[in-house]
């Protein structure tokens, strides 16, 4: 079924110059994992290899509402960042194995997955925000910002969502909210970073340069929080 992933990256990657494309980018995804949703009797959210290919789908349905926006219709630039950003998550899958294992008991429940997909959903609208931010600072209209303010904003209230699944999980889990894990303090650092980000852009605070450079750091933080700390640190919350 791992073809189907390269489908999409190829479909993404094209999608730069068709919408059509990308939609068909997405469809394959999408359809990879069905299958191995299928195959495994529940979302295929664990390991590296589901979560990246989870997060690239995520991008690509993300990223569709934004490729008819009227300031978006006819950025080929949007549709090429997006389209790569999706394919390179797919590709990065590959290389991983795809477990089919059985879930342990703390994972056997809707409000893991709840939090999870959140949380991918949100990291996905988090891209697309630093992509808005990075074309507006390439010399693209105002508009730009505020669909990166959008972006961020639905990002922010799904990863809050996430939080708060995440807890409930947590609880069932292993009978607390917090375990002071590295994967829950840089949730916080995230969570506090967006916070505070969209509270300047709320409040209209000047510096838009500096704004679209803060969107783009915040996903940087995102994909340390997602990546970083599985790679780097050891938490029950690693691939």
């Amino acid at each position: 079924m791992k073809w189907l992933l390269i489908v999409s990256a190829l479909f993404y990657l094209f999608g730069s110059f068709r919408r059509p494309l990308f939609g068909a980018g997405l469809a394959a995804g999408l359809a990879y994992l069905a299958l191995r949703g299928v195959a495994l009797g529940r979302l295929p959210l664990i390991g590296p290899h589901d979560t990246l290919a989870f997060f690239s789908a995520a991008i690509g349905l993300m990223a569709l509402p934004f490729l008819f926006a009227p300031a978006l219709r006819d950025s080929a630039l949007f549709r090429w960042g997006a389209g790569c950003t999706a394919a390179l998550f797919a590709l990065l899958a590959l290389p991983f194995p795809s477990f089919a294992m059985p879930l342990p008991p703390v994972l056997r429940t809707l409000w893991f997955e709840l939090h999870v997909a959140l949380a991918f959903f949100a990291y996905a609208l988090f891209a697309i925000g630093a992509l808005l931010g990075g074309i507006f600072l390439a010399g693209g209209e105002r508009r730009l910002l505020d669909l990166q303010y959008r972006a961020a904003l639905v990002g922010y209230t799904f990863f809050s969502a996430s939080m708060v699944s995440g807890g409930i999980w947590g609880y069932y889990a292993w009978g607390t909210y917090w375990l002071w894990t590295p994967k829950e303090l840089w949730t916080s650092i995230l969570w506090l970073f967006y916070s505070f980000w969209l509270h300047l852009r709320f409040r209209g605070a000047g510096g838009e340069k500096a704004l679209a450079w803060a969107g783009i750091a915040g996903f940087a933080v995102a994909l340390f929080t997602y990546l970083g700390v599985s790679i780097l640190m050891k938490s029950s919350h690693s691939f």
